[in-house]
Formats: C-alpha cells, structure tokens, sequence
C-alpha cells in the first residue's frame, strides 16, 4: 500500500507541488491524499490544477477542522509546506513521529522568519534547508536531513532564496521517499534507517 501523505499550505505550495510531481511518479509508493489550507491559498489553485483533492479551513474553527480532515483522509504522515501556523500540543502529540516542517535554514540556525536575510547578515558562508520533526515550539523538533547553499558575496536575499529552494524541492521528496520505501522508521521520536540509527542529523537524504 502507499504511504498517504496529507500537506498542510498557507501559501503558494511549492513544495506541496514538488511533492506531487515525485509521487507521481509510477515507482513512488506515495500518494497525497489530502491538500488543506489555513486560508484561501494559492497553493488551492495549483493542487486543483494537479488533481489533488483539496481545500480550506475557516481560521475560527481550525485545529478541531484540520484534524478531522486529516483523520478523515486517512493519512499516514502529514507534511507542513510554508504552513504559516504554530501547532498546539493536542496536535503535535495526535501526530507525533508523523508531522514533519521543511524550514529555509540550516536548523538550529536561523529558526522563525526572514531566514535569507539574516543569514547574509550574519555572515554566513553556508546556508541551505532542514527538514525536521515537529513540536509545538517553533521549528524546535529533531532535524532529520539537510542540503546545503553556499551564500556568495552579491548575494541579496531573494538570490539566496532562490538557491535554497531549489534543494528544498529535492529534499522534501527525497525524506518523503525514505518514508515511503521503509528505509526510515520513526518510533517514539527515535528516526532509524535500514541500515541502523540515525545521526541527529544527515545532510541531504539520497533518494
């Protein structure tokens, strides 16, 4: 059976839309079954046009909504794609080893906003993307993979910007393949891979 896959989007989607051109793919053992958003997305438009089943939530009623949805879906995992919300503890723990965030920074740096900006600020050579587990504190859960940018010296952070997702739209897919195909296991917060435990992190799942 393939692993269903439920995204939550505020915006654009375009990892939700990377995600969907790998699992359309005829030898990806994924499928996504469900496309919610915390508002009239952009994102909605762009999952409609690909055939995805998807659709909004009323802010007022979202929490108690989005679970239903994704319990109604049947969803295995849930990703968050530039999903603008901080998720409750009830929600976290409903989801636990389940509910994965693509972050544009190298994780522990840079959690929050205005990542590019402040990675050109700071003086960073390297900057890149995080895929992580998720808690209730913002971009705080156990960092399973990452890719790497360098940052060069004329770089704004809309250059920047550009680079970084282009490796978020290879590693999302790559980690939602690992998960797929068996070769990563999450039990009780602990990832393993096939071929024993995982490091707290791994730069760039193969896949």
């Amino acid at each position: 059976m393939p692993l269903r896959l439920a995204i939550l989007i505020s915006g654009r989607g375009s990892n939700m839309e990377a995600l969907a051109h790998y699992t359309a793919q005829p030898d990806v053992p994924a499928e996504i079954v469900l496309v919610l958003a915390d508002a009239e997305a952009a994102g909605l438009e762009t999952a409609a046009q690909l055939g995805l089943a998807a659709r909004s939530v009323r802010r007022s009623d979202h929490v108690a909504a989005v679970m239903a949805a994704i319990d109604s879906s049947r969803a295995d995992v849930v990703f968050l794609a530039g999903y603008m919300r901080l998720l409750s503890p009830q929600f976290c723990a409903c989801y636990a080893d389940r509910l994965f965030n693509i972050h544009p920074s190298l994780l522990p740096r840079h959690k929050g906003l205005d990542t590019h900006a402040r990675a050109i600020a700071a003086g960073d050579s390297i900057h890149g993307c995080s895929v992580h587990m998720v808690t209730e504190e913002m971009d705080d859960g156990l960092v399973l993979a990452q890719r790497e940018v360098p940052v060069h010296p004329d770089d704004t952070p809309e250059t920047l910007a550009a680079r970084v997702l282009i490796e978020e739209h290879h590693l999302y897919p790559s980690l939602l393949g690992a998960l797929a195909t068996g070769l990563l296991t999450i039990t009780d917060g602990v990832p393993e891979m096939a071929i024993g435990i995982l490091p707290g992190k791994i730069k760039g799942v193969s896949g």
